[in-house]
């Protein structure tokens, strides 16, 4: 089929082997729904029969590339939030074919409907990418590490949670017997493998982050925040104008309240939990260092602790994640405004 006169919309459910797609006209009517090999040259022989195509997908493990190919084929392309499309997830009657029709009619109708989403560029998502790798490491050293914790307790030895990581095999061969050493050991030296490592990709991303992204430098004069939350952060939003108000940087990254409110209930509910998840947490680390015995005096810390003294339930943990937001905010129009970070801590109260 090669249909030019009108626009065509045409639904596509992403999977890992196959895609459903589902081809409709301008008025509306189902011309066609096939299922499509995951490669990219099905791909390519699909677009070249329904030139001008407008696709509609949702966001997934394969939207980033599958977008951006149709898009560079040169076809309108929408891609949805699924976190917001009930009418597909939560529908009595979901299937793949059933969930490529639904996307294409929503498209049809009105895209507003699909909360649509713009996938970063190529070559961040290729630097999240090594950012991610770093993660997969550590959460690898954090298991190993738990297992010989765990199997040591089992033999009656205990090894302080204190311990840091880079640490970690030191002090704990130092702590035990030649025999006990001995049963833990191939863990004990892979633990030592991946430190090297994570020490090799640090130093890496931080000139990394130097050379192409200059904007880190700028986001690290503010205490607590270091390579990797910079470069996260610049790597995540790609462009500080695509936020007209900074504040809302941190609904875009899931710190800001879930909200139900109805009539006179309006209910105290965890965040959202949106957007990035790795720059999400590297926040709040940076959060708990600014509230810490560690942290420099700044309106950051203020700002926590005048949360924090409440008192109340979770006050702590309020005061962090509103500590992270406001650290969101900051580094955005530190982005934006490219002037020098001052912490301007507030001059002591008289007595």
């Amino acid at each position: 089929m090669n249909t030019t006169t009108d626009q065509l919309t045409i639904g596509i459910d992403l999977g890992a082997r196959r895609h459903h797609v589902c081809v409709l006209s301008a008025s509306g009517e189902i011309l066609a729904e096939e299922v499509l090999p995951n490669t990219r040259g099905c791909l390519e022989q699909f677009s070249a029969r329904h030139p001008g195509a407008k696709f509609i997908m949702e966001t997934g493990t394969h939207s980033p590339w599958v977008s951006r190919l149709f898009a560079q084929l040169g076809h309108p392309v929408l891609v949805a939030n699924a976190r917001k499309l009930r009418a597909i997830s939560q529908s009595h009657t979901k299937n793949d074919a059933e969930d490529a029709r639904m996307l294409a009619r929503l498209g049809r109708a009105d895209p507003a409907l699909l909360s649509p989403i713009q996938h970063r560029s190529e070559q961040g998502q290729r630097a999240l990418v090594r950012l991610k790798v770093r993660a997969a490491l550590v959460r690898s050293r954090v298991n190993l590490i738990n297992s010989v914790r765990f199997l040591l307790k089992s033999l009656g030895v205990f090894v302080s949670a204190s311990i840091k990581a880079m640490a970690f095999t030191r002090k704990v061969r130092a702590q035990l017997t030649p025999a006990d050493a001995a049963l833990v050991e191939p863990l004990l030296a892979a633990i030592d493998a991946l430190n090297a490592r994570v020490k090799q990709l640090d130093a890496e991303l931080e000139a990394f982050g130097l050379e192409r992204y200059p904007a880190t430098a700028r986001l690290r004069q503010v205490p607590g925040v270091g390579p990797l939350t910079a470069l996260a952060f610049v790597l995540t939003l790609e462009d500080p104008q695509r936020f007209r108000d900074t504040r809302d940087v941190g609904a875009y990254l899931g710190l800001v309240p879930r909200r139900d409110q109805s009539g006179n209930t309006d209910k105290q509910l965890p965040i959202t939990k949106a957007g990035n998840v790795q720059l999400r947490c590297l926040l709040v680390n940076c959060a708990h260092y600014i509230l810490g015995p560690f942290g420099p005096p700044s309106r950051l810390r203020e700002a926590g602790e005048r949360i924090a003294a409440r008192g109340g339930k979770s006050a702590k943990k309020r005061a962090v994640i509103a500590t992270a937001r406001k650290l969101a905010v900051t580094l955005l129009a530190l982005w934006k405004s490219g002037a020098d970070y001052e912490a301007r801590p507030s001059l002591p109260r008289a007595a």
